[in-house]
């Protein structure tokens, strides 16, 4: 058994990579989390992302000009993620540390890239709402190649969005469209936005965890632990067991009274069908 161990460690990190994450290993209240979540996690914060800061050369093994064949090793480049990334969308771009060298007697000095933040203003058909973002040019490229700023948010991988704001947006509109809450008042375009999604519908448990942070995945499991744990007041389930007594009575009164009707009129046709001298006669008669 002890050699198995490995291999079925192995599989799982091929298969469920989420499901073997440090974070996850712990016996508090984000290692008991659902197995959504872990998914969401790692595809958020661990899977690789669309190249934006270089370009990967293609191919496995590249040809040098000395005639060497060496394998390509496309390794993504560090990117930091202030606290303002995640109160805007950039589309991708972060800040870029690295070094430049001014002279070739001086020593390389330290040097930040950052990306050309503006406010914009996007619209929301899910959500039927307008908002001033801070984004990037390349966010409002990515919005007009998807059609729309609804369509960008919910079509690209959470990697990709990186921003926290970004991630509550897509979990907003999750969930008006599987709590069908949209457009209360316009039943035609509430059903033309439904169809237009209809592939992002996902159940909604999964959706209510879908964009929260750690902390956020941690408190709302120990609420549901909770909740669980709480003893529940007898009145509570006395009452429930007596509603669901009536409810019961009341359909037995209802069928008997169905019961009735139907008798009387099988007499009030069998009378007619005797005094009806034009009525069909049985054999036995």
């Amino acid at each position: 058994m002890a050699s198995r161990m490995p291999v079925a460690l192995a599989c799982e990190a091929l298969t469920k990579p989420w499901n073997v994450m440090r974070v996850f290993q712990s016996d508090g209240y984000i290692g008991r989390v659902p197995e959504h979540y872990k998914k969401f996690y790692w595809e958020w914060k661990v899977a690789p992302k669309t190249p934006v800061h270089y370009i990967p050369a293609p191919g496995n093994f590249e040809r040098l000009p000395s005639g060497e064949v060496k394998p390509v090793q496309n390794v993504p480049i560090l990117l930091k993620e202030p606290t303002e990334l995640h109160k805007g969308i950039w589309g991708g771009e972060a800040i870029i540390k690295g070094f430049v060298k001014k002279k070739p007697t001086k020593r390389r000095v330290p040097r930040y890239w950052i990306p050309t933040i503006k406010m914009s203003v996007v619209y929301s058909e899910i959500l039927d709402r307008y908002m001033r973002l801070h984004v990037t040019e390349r966010t409002l490229t990515l919005i007009d190649q998807h059609y729309g700023f609804d369509s960008y948010i919910l079509n690209t991988p959470p990697a990709d969005l990186m921003s926290e704001l970004a991630l509550k947006l897509r979990r907003e509109m999750l969930l008006a469209l599987i709590r069908e809450t949209l457009y209360p008042d316009n039943p035609s375009k509430k059903q033309q936005i439904l169809e237009k999604y209809k592939e992002h519908i996902i159940p909604e448990e999964e959706a209510e965890w879908f964009g929260l942070t750690l902390k956020e995945a941690g408190i709302k499991q120990k609420t549901i632990e909770d909740d669980a744990n709480t003893p529940q007041p007898l009145k509570h389930a006395f009452r429930a067991e007596f509603i669901e007594y009536l409810k019961n009575k009341k359909e037995d009164q209802e069928k008997e009274e169905q019961e009735k009707e139907e008798k009387v009129s099988l007499s009030q046709t069998s009378w007619l069908s005797r005094v009806n001298p034009f009525a069909k006669k049985s054999e036995d008669s």
